[in-house]
């Protein structure tokens, strides 16, 4: 069976900006379309996303969406219709089911600080769930190895999400080599956020990522100091 890697660059993302807001699709999003990339497999959104500072997205509702928030710099100002008011800083990881319904506002409190976040969305493997949030820091993850973010069961220390799907996060520093094997019949998107990397020997920059199948093992090579995540997808 062969083994099929498709690479998105960075400068082939949608791209939106708007004076306050800096964004970067991924996949298909609001006035972006790619026929190309709606998304792959369970994972519906990645924006890359610039806030200026005092500036931000007002209360608005989701449904039926698991939403992922990794602060890559800076801070970000969370207010939510479950009674949730934080401020999750850099290399905090957010989590809110939408389920039945929600409603959030998210605000960079810095007067002179941009916020620079990762925005996921996985679509749940269930509607109609009760709202829930979560946040895990890893701001002091150690480099060089594999830490897992998010899975289905919420195993070692893990955020448990309502799909099997398994968000890791790797800090790279040069010369770092970590491996993930991926089982029979499933599938990997892999971001890399900021940094160059060798992924199974193809050199890709920050805001790259590639979809891969029909392959045992993601092999990981920091070129530069590097942050990479990767979903493990059914």
């Amino acid at each position: 069976m062969f083994c099929h890697m498709k690479i998105l660059k960075a400068n082939e993302r949608g791209h939106a900006n708007r004076g306050w807001l800096d964004s970067y699709h991924t996949f298909s999003f609001a006035d972006y379309y790619n026929p190309d990339w709606t998304g792959y497999r369970s994972l519906h959104v990645i924006n890359d996303d610039l806030v200026m500072p005092g500036m931000g997205f007002g209360a608005h509702p989701h449904r039926d969406m698991e939403i992922i928030t990794y602060i890559l710099s800076g801070k970000l100002e969370h207010k939510d219709s479950m009674g949730n008011g934080r401020i999750i800083k850099t290399g905090d990881i957010q989590y809110m089911a939408a389920g039945k319904g929600v409603q959030h506002s998210e605000f960079n409190p810095s007067k002179d600080e941009a916020v620079h976040l990762l925005q996921i969305w996985i679509q749940p493997d269930a509607k109609g769930v009760t709202p829930r949030y979560a946040e895990k820091s890893f701001a002091n993850a150690a480099a060089g190895k594999l830490n897992l973010v998010t899975s289905k069961t919420g195993h070692d220390g893990s955020i448990a999400i309502h799909q099997d799907a398994d968000l890791w996060l790797a800090k790279l520093d040069a010369n770092n080599r970590v491996t993930h094997k991926l089982n029979a019949g499933r599938h990997a998107w892999v971001h890399i956020a900021e940094g160059e990397v060798k992924l199974n020997g193809k050199t890709l920059l920050g805001g790259d990522a590639a979809a891969i199948d029909n392959e045992t093992a993601i092999e990981l090579v920091g070129v530069k100091p590097s942050q990479v995540l990767l979903f493990d997808l059914n």
